[in-house]
C-alpha cells in the first residue's frame, strides 16, 4: 500500500477534529450513569406491590375482586410515601377504578382494557427508575381515567371503546410474537394472551377478532408437550393467525 502524504493526513485530522472533540466532551456524559431519584428499598417495594397486583389481576375470575382491590391500594401506599405527583396520580387513577368493583354489572370492557394495558406495562422492570415512567404514569393516569368517563354515544359503538380495543390487541399481538420465537416457544404466555384476547373481544362483540383469536387458540393449545417437528409446523400456523389478526386490526382502526 502506497504512503498517504503527510499533507493529506494534516488535512483530515483538521476535517475530523471538530467531531473528535464533540465525541470526547460527550463520552463523560454517556458514561455517567442516570442519578436515582428514589431510595432503592422503595423502588423494590413499588416493584414487587405492581408484580403482586399483576397476578391478582390475572388471577380475578377464581381469585375475586377483593385480592385486586387490596393490591391496588397497597400500590398507592408507597405512592403516598414517594411523594411524586407522576407516582400518585398513577395510584389514584388505579384507585379510582375499585370504586366501581362491586357496580352493576362490574367493570366495564373499556376500565378493562385500560387497567390490563396499565398492568401489564408497569410491572416491567425497573419500577419508579424505569427510563420512561414519567411518560408511562401520565399516559396511563389519562386513559384510566378516561375509561371511567361514560360513554358519548350511548347505544351505539364506542369510538373510543374500538380504538383502545386496537391499541390493547397491537400490543398483545407483539408480546405473542415474542414468545413464539423464543427457544423452547412460551407457550403458557401464549394461552394467557390468546384467552384475555377471546375475552375482551366477546365483552365488546368484536365478533371477527373473537372467531380469529378462538382459531388462533386453537394451534396454540397443540403446541403442548409436542415435537419439535409438529412446533415448526405450528408455529408457521400461529404466524399466519398472527397476521391476519394484524391485518384485521388495522381495518377496524381505518
Amino acid at each position: 500500500m502506497a504512503d498517504i502524504p503527510e499533507k493529506d493526513l494534516e488535512g483530515t485530522r483538521a476535517a475530523l477534529a471538530p467531531t473528535l472533540e464533540a465525541t470526547a466532551a460527550i463520552l463523560p456524559w454517556v458514561a455517567k450513569p442516570q442519578p436515582v431519584r428514589f431510595p432503592p428499598e422503595l423502588n423494590k417495594r413499588w416493584e414487587a406491590a405492581w408484580k403482586e397486583l399483576a397476578d391478582c389481576w390475572h388471577q380475578r375470575q377464581t381469585g375475586g375482586q377483593d385480592p385486586v382491590r387490596a393490591a391496588i391500594f397497597a400500590v398507592l401506599s408507597i405512592a403516598i410515601e414517594a411523594n411524586d405527583v407522576d407516582c400518585l396520580g398513577l395510584a389514584e387513577a388505579l384507585a379510582s377504578t375499585a370504586d366501581r368493583f362491586d357496580a352493576d354489572g362490574g367493570l366495564s370492557p373499556r376500565v378493562i382494557a385500560a387497567l390490563t394495558a396499565t398492568i401489564e406495562t408497569l410491572q416491567e422492570p425497573g419500577g419508579l427508575e424505569h427510563v420512561n415512567f414519567v411518560t408511562r404514569a401520565q399516559h396511563f393516569s389519562q386513559r384510566i381515567h378516561q375509561s371511567l368517563a361514560p360513554s358519548r354515544k350511548p347505544g351505539e359503538r364506542s369510538d373510543v371503546l374500538d380504538a383502545l380495543f386496537v391499541e390493547d390487541t397491537q400490543e398483545r399481538l407483539e408480546r405473542m410474537y415474542e414468545s413464539l420465537i423464543v427457544l423452547p416457544i412460551d407457550v403458557y404466555a401464549l394461552q394467557i394472551d390468546c384467552q384475555e384476547l377471546i375475552q375482551q373481544a366477546e365483552q365488546i362483540e368484536m365478533w371477527g377478532i373473537y372467531h380469529l383469536a378462538r382459531q388462533l387458540e386453537s394451534f396454540v393449545v397443540q403446541l403442548s408437550d409436542a415435537s419439535e417437528a409438529t412446533q415448526d409446523a405450528v408455529r408457521s400456523e400461529i404466524e399466519k393467525n398472527l397476521d391476519t389478526l394484524a391485518t384485521a386490526l388495522a381495518v377496524i382502526n381505518g
